[in-house]
């Protein structure tokens, strides 16, 4: 994807003195990798709205994964941020395409998690019992043709966690091209995983900070070809 400063202007969802919330397009790396091209940091500067300090990533999401992303507009802000999602008081809500469907409407993934390797270039994940604990809760918003659409809230932050848990669960995210196997690539070539809403919160017994993404083109054109509804998002309590 070719991003502008202008492209993620206007991609700002929310702007206070402390924090911005981006709704991150695919195709754009957080931070640079073994892979090279475009990566966020670069358009960091062009984030300041004024202040003295550039904005930083006060968590990832993955190249192919869209929606909310929070920076933290100062050392401080950055570091409360940071520890926010360190001990799970971040309610991070996902929704995702997914080949197959849970027997379930709802439910919660206990899969521990762990490397494939021990090189630490690899970001690749396997479920192992030796694994760190790793827990998903989900509900399913529509089922359609073989695929569902369903909300995921995760309530620890592994890497890969969703994909690897929704692969091992036998209903793969689509366009998962590292866990999900032919099927998730022949239901979709893109990645169908959209970080569709953060509650963030606030000190003082202030309401917390409720953000949300819309729906990429690409996710929406499938739930609306599904006749999939997309509905029950506005209307998902911050924990499933």
């Amino acid at each position: 994807m070719r991003l502008t400063t202008e492209d993620l202007l206007a991609r700002v969802l929310y702007r206070d003195t402390d924090m911005l919330v981006l709704d991150k397009p695919a195709g754009i790396a957080v931070h640079k990798g073994p892979k090279g091209g475009v990566t966020l940091d670069e358009f960091l500067p062009d984030l300041t709205f004024g202040n003295a300090d550039i904005p930083q990533l006060a968590h990832r999401l993955d190249r192919e994964t869209t929606g909310c992303l929070v920076l933290g507009r100062h050392k401080n802000a950055l570091k409360h941020l940071g520890a926010m999602f360190a001990d799970g008081r971040m309610s991070k809500t996902y929704c995702a395409l997914v080949c197959g469907a849970p027997k379930e409407d709802s439910g919660r993934i206990d899969l521990p998690l762990m490397r494939r390797s021990h090189d630490k270039r690899s970001w690749w994940m396997k479920v192992d019992p030796a694994g760190d604990p790793s827990f998903t809760r989900y509900r399913v918003l529509g089922r359609a043709d073989g695929l569902a659409f369903v909300a995921l809230q995760p309530e620890t932050g592994r890497t890969h966690q969703l994909r690897v848990h929704c692969a091992a669960m036998g209903w793969p995210i689509a366009g998962d091209k590292i866990y999900g196997g032919d099927r998730a690539m022949a239901a979709s070539r893109a990645l169908q995983l959209h970080a569709v809403r953060i509650v963030i919160p606030t000190v003082r017994d202030k309401p917390p900070i409720r953000v949300t993404a819309p729906l990429p083109s690409a996710m929406t054109t499938f739930v609306n070809a599904l006749d999939l509804s997309a509905e029950g998002l506005a209307t998902l309590p911050d924990a499933l």
